[in-house]
C-alpha cells in the first residue's frame, strides 16, 4: 500500500476507484487501522461512483508512530480535563485534522466528501470547521461534541476500553479483541465470531500498537468541549447514530 508524507508526517493509505470521480475521505475511530472500514462497504461506495480514500490516523497502523512522546497517563490526564486545565499531550485532534488535509494536497484533491466514525467523526469535525473549503459534505458516525454534561460511556465499555489483555502474544490479542468488540459493538447486530476474530488476528498482524491507542485518547480528552466550533460549520453535515452505543450515547450525536 502506498504512503506519502502529510503535515510532515508519514501517512498510510489506500486509494479505491476512479481518481477521476467525486472523492470520498473515510477518517477511523480511536485504534482502529484503516481496514476497519470494510472492503464491502468502499466497493459498495466505489460502485455509487465516488473516489474512495482510507488511511490509517497517526499511531495507529502502519502509519508514523510516536514512540519518543512516551504513554500518557489516562486518569491524570482526565482529572486535569475535568479541572479545565489542558492536558499535555503528544498531538492534539487537531493536528490529526491537518494529517487528513495533508493527505488530501499530496493526492492533489481540493476537496472531498468526508466521513468520520467515532474519534474519527471528532477528527472530521475539525476538519470542516478549521478548513471549511476542504469539505464537500461532512458525515459523523457514532460520534460525539465533547460536552462534559453528556451522559458517559456505560462503566463496562470504559473498563474494556481502557484495559488490555494478558500478554502481546496474538491468541491473547485476539481474545482480547473479541471481548472489546462484543462489549463496544451493536449490541442488535453482533458481529459474525469467525469473521471478527479473522479481522482482529489480520490487524494484529499487520500493524498492533496499543501505546499509540493511549496517545489518541489523550488527544480526545484534551481537545474538550466542540460546541461553539460546530456552530461555525456550513458543509451539509449528516449525523449517523445508534440508539443503544454502549460507549458514545446517542445523546452525544444529537446533541
Amino acid at each position: 500500500m502506498p504512503q506519502v508524507s502529510a503535515n510532515g508526517i508519514a501517512i498510510e493509505y489506500e486509494s479505491h476507484g476512479d481518481p477521476a470521480a467525486e472523492p470520498l475521505l473515510l477518517v477511523m475511530g480511536l485504534g482502529g487501522q484503516l481496514t476497519l472500514w470494510p472492503i464491502e462497504l468502499v466497493e459498495a461506495l466505489v460502485a455509487r461512483g465516488y473516489h474512495v480514500i482510507r488511511y490509517d490516523n497517526r499511531d495507529v497502523g502502519l502509519s508514523q508512530r510516536f514512540d519518543g512522546a512516551g504513554v500518557p497517563n489516562i486518569p491524570r490526564t482526565v482529572l486535569k480535563a475535568m479541572f479545565g486545565l489542558r492536558p499535555r499531550t503528544a498531538y492534539s485532534l487537531g493536528d490529526m485534522a491537518g494529517d487528513a488535509v495533508g493527505l488530501l494536497d499530496a493526492l492533489g484533491i481540493a476537496s472531498a466528501h468526508v466521513v468520520g466514525a467515532s474519534m474519527g467523526g471528532m477528527i472530521s469535525q475539525l476538519l470542516a470547521v478549521h478548513h471549511p473549503e476542504r469539505v464537500r459534505t461532512l458525515t459523523s458516525i457514532m460520534s460525539t461534541t465533547g460536552n462534559r454534561r453528556l451522559p458517559r460511556a456505560r462503566p463496562e465499555a470504559m473498563k474494556v476500553l481502557t484495559g488490555r489483555p494478558m500478554s502481546s502474544s496474538l491468541p491473547d490479542a485476539v481474545d482480547y479483541g473479541v471481548k472489546v468488540a462484543r462489549t463496544i459493538g451493536s449490541p442488535g447486530y453482533p458481529a459474525e465470531e469467525t469473521r471478527l476474530r479473522e479481522r482482529i488476528e489480520r490487524d494484529y498482524r499487520r500493524g498492533y500498537y496499543p501505546p499509540g491507542i493511549a496517545r489518541q485518547m489523550a488527544a480526545i480528552i484534551a481537545d474538550g468541549d466542540r460546541r461553539k466550533r460546530l456552530k461555525t460549520i456550513t458543509a451539509p453535515t449528516l449525523v449517523i447514530h445508534g440508539q443503544d452505543d454502549p460507549l458514545v450515547p446517542i445523546a452525544g450525536g444529537r446533541d
